[in-house]
């Protein structure tokens, strides 16, 4: 029962953040540099408090279930499979700390086009590598109810 829940838990909670880094990038990002220069240290200080429990809670459940499910793995889905999801997490984690976090904090200080610029460029890596993993679990998905060769 646990790597069902846990399997669960990680497909749900990765293609919320697939969805979520796609609207980001795409809608989101796009429009910093529209909210003007008076405005935008205000803005980016409470973009930052209004997304950090809508992107957290969900990156934390599927960083926990991406590990359960390493240790507690699948006959159906390997769990050299697993490793290369949680490896993809730590690249999403990564990026987050060491380029988007920085970019937002430089941010709240008012706007920096060149700023900007990076943090909308950088941000691709978690946009490619949550777009990886949502296709993993669809394939382990696909896989699981009986989909290709076993």
């Amino acid at each position: 029962m646990i790597p069902q829940l846990l399997f669960v838990l990680n497909l749900v909670s990765t293609w919320y953040m697939v969805g979520l880094i796609w609207m980001v990038q795409i809608v989101h990002y796009q429009m910093f540099d529209r909210v003007g220069e008076e405005a935008f240290g205000r803005y980016a200080v409470d973009h930052a408090r209004l997304i950090t429990p809508i992107v957290m809670v969900p990156m934390v459940v599927e960083i926990v279930s991406a590990a359960g499910l390493i240790v507690w793995g699948s006959e159906i889905v390997p769990r050299s499979w697993m490793v290369f999801g949680f490896a993809l997490l730590l690249v999403i984690w990564g990026s987050t700390a060491f380029l988007q976090v920085p970019c937002h904090s430089r941010l709240a200080d008012g706007f920096d086009p060149q700023v900007y610029r990076r943090l909308v460029s950088s941000n691709w890596i978690r946009t490619i590598a949550w777009s990886m993993r949502g296709g993993l679990m669809a394939f382990c998905l696909w896989r699981l109810v009986g989909g290709g060769d076993r």
